[in-house]
């Protein structure tokens, strides 16, 4: 055998270990996980933890991470999270019923929320809003900051009435309030809630996790949207989880197109080979 065959052929043996040792690395690098579990802990962050807490502990929403006792449970939360509680803070969440949540997306929420049952939730940090206020010049006669009230409306209000207040699965905040005291108006509502309605109480004397100076930060913020929209959205910049943070540069395209380069290398070298010796 001439040796620029067999040159071509120890050649050709070393690329193709090396293209199959890097597939592998790129697997251990990036083991398989459940797309569905991991659709349903962003969805669960995105619209249920500040209600429900980030590990399903209760916040002003009852706590899901227990055994739930019944022969389906699947049906009885996808039953809850689709059609709401009627008389209760529990909106409807399906697109059927108004909400903004698809059928899938709901199955996802309900696969994650069970998953507590067995331990197997995984823990998915909510992203920061993906917004930028401008500085925000107080009320004159109305207590509060309005700055820190826009932090604790994206972290508490959003997710039900929307960033700008516009609404979603609750009511539109950014209006007119007509009322000669629409301060006090607006902080009654949000520190003892509306019974029977999907507005829970939200302030520490009626169970819920704001203080009375947070509430009048809220309420100042709010008085603001009716009369100035002080939200501009910027583009998430956090990576979804999933992405290509860690993955080998042997993965994907970039592992083909190498691949095809070195192959070609070590066929010109062995063609350059065989016409040295003829």
């Amino acid at each position: 055998m001439p040796k620029a065959t067999r040159y071509l052929g120890v050649a050709l043996l070393l690329a193709l270990v090396w293209l199959v040792v890097g597939s592998i690395g790129v697997q251990a690098e990036a083991p398989a996980q459940d797309p569905t579990n991991e659709l349903g802990a962003q969805l669960y962050a995105e619209n249920c933890a500040v209600c429900h807490g980030p590990e399903g502990q209760g916040r002003v929403g009852a706590t899901l991470a227990k055994d739930w006792p019944s022969i389906r449970p699947d049906l009885t939360v996808k039953t809850i999270i689709t059609n709401g509680v009627p008389g209760s803070p529990m909106p409807a969440w399906s697109q059927a019923n108004g909400g903004p949540l698809s059928e899938a997306e709901i199955e996802a929420l309900v696969q994650y929320i069970l998953s507590w049952q067995t331990g197997g939730a995984p823990k998915i940090t909510p992203r920061p809003p993906a917004t930028l206020r401008p500085p925000i010049t107080p009320l004159p006669n109305v207590a509060g900051d309005p700055n820190r009230g826009g932090v604790l409306f994206d972290q508490n209000c959003a997710v039900c009435h929307g960033p700008n207040g516009e609404g979603r699965i609750g009511a539109t905040l950014a209006k007119a309030w007509p009322a000669i005291r629409p301060d006090l108006s607006v902080k009654a509502t949000i520190a003892n809630g509306i019974s029977g309605s999907q507005m829970p109480a939200w302030s520490q004397a009626n169970g819920g996790p704001l203080s009375e100076a947070e509430i009048n930060d809220l309420v100042t913020f709010i008085l603001i949207l009716g009369e100035v929209n002080p939200v501009e959205q910027i583009a998430p910049t956090a990576a979804l989880p999933g992405g290509d943070a860690g993955q080998s540069p042997l993965g994907g395209w970039t592992g083909v197109i190498l691949f095809f380069i070195l192959l070609g290398a070590i066929i010109a070298a062995a063609v350059l080979l065989q016409q040295r010796k003829v």
